[in-house]
């Protein structure tokens, strides 16, 4: 009785061992999937200017709550919901193309993250007129650079509530219109469809400290801030 006692205390024994093991390491594989350990993360680039290098046109209490409340939020909270959510896409353009299944969250917040990272950088202090390169395909396209500025500024101007005008190129050709909240043209549900060479937040966050409900004030100056070396680097 006593080896049969003691034979069947080993075989349990094993039993719960092998249990314990399997258990663990569906815990280990479903931690490893939540940590979303090869899942894209989305990260605000520095700022590539001082808070006050656009003044007069954007003011450095602007800049500074724009870049370090508004865009870090984003941020935040786009990391949280794709941890959250479980998603595995690789990269801003998986993502992307996957806007439409998204959750508003994060399809908010990542188009925040993207939209201010690019934003950031077609700006610059004393920005300078744009290369033959970009003149000439704006006039191609637009007539003038002035007449360019024309439709951009009237897109801007027709968004209402939040949201973007953008310059985009698709398939070689120059396209102008805006997108709602903090949609994009990369997204797969974006009415509007093309690469971004040009940006401009239209939130209110954007300018109502400087200009309040003044944003034909705020859109005329923006121009002042344009970084056409960009634009080129984007057509390239």
């Amino acid at each position: 009785m006593e080896k049969t006692t003691r034979r069947k205390f080993v075989k349990d024994s094993m039993k719960a061992t092998v249990a314990t093991a399997i258990g663990s390491s569906l815990l280990t594989k479903t931690a490893a999937a939540g940590s979303n350990g090869f899942a894209y993360k989305f990260s605000q680039q520095p700022l590539p200017y001082a808070y006050n290098a656009l003044e007069p046109t954007i003011d450095a209490t602007t800049m500074d709550i724009h870049y370090n409340k508004h865009h870090t939020a984003y941020v935040k909270n786009v990391n949280e919901a794709i941890v959250a959510e479980n998603l595995e896409y690789a990269t801003e353009m998986e993502f992307f193309a996957n806007a439409s299944k998204l959750s508003p969250k994060v399809r908010n917040n990542s188009g925040g993250v993207w939209n201010h990272n690019f934003f950031w950088k077609t700006m610059k202090p004393s920005g300078q007129p744009p290369n033959s390169k970009v003149e000439d395909a704006i006039n191609g396209t637009f007539g003038s650079l002035n007449k360019f500025k024309e439709q951009f500024t009237a897109a801007s101007m027709a968004r209402f509530g939040s949201g973007w005008a953008w310059l985009v190129i698709d398939q070689k050709n120059l396209k102008i219109g805006s997108t709602p909240n903090q949609d994009n043209p990369l997204m797969d549900q974006s009415e509007l469809k093309g690469t971004p060479l040009l940006a401009l937040d239209l939130w209110e966050h954007a300018y109502y400290l400087k200009y309040q409900n003044k944003r034909n004030e705020y859109v005329s100056n923006w121009w002042n801030l344009v970084n056409w070396d960009e634009v080129a680097k984007q057509m390239a």
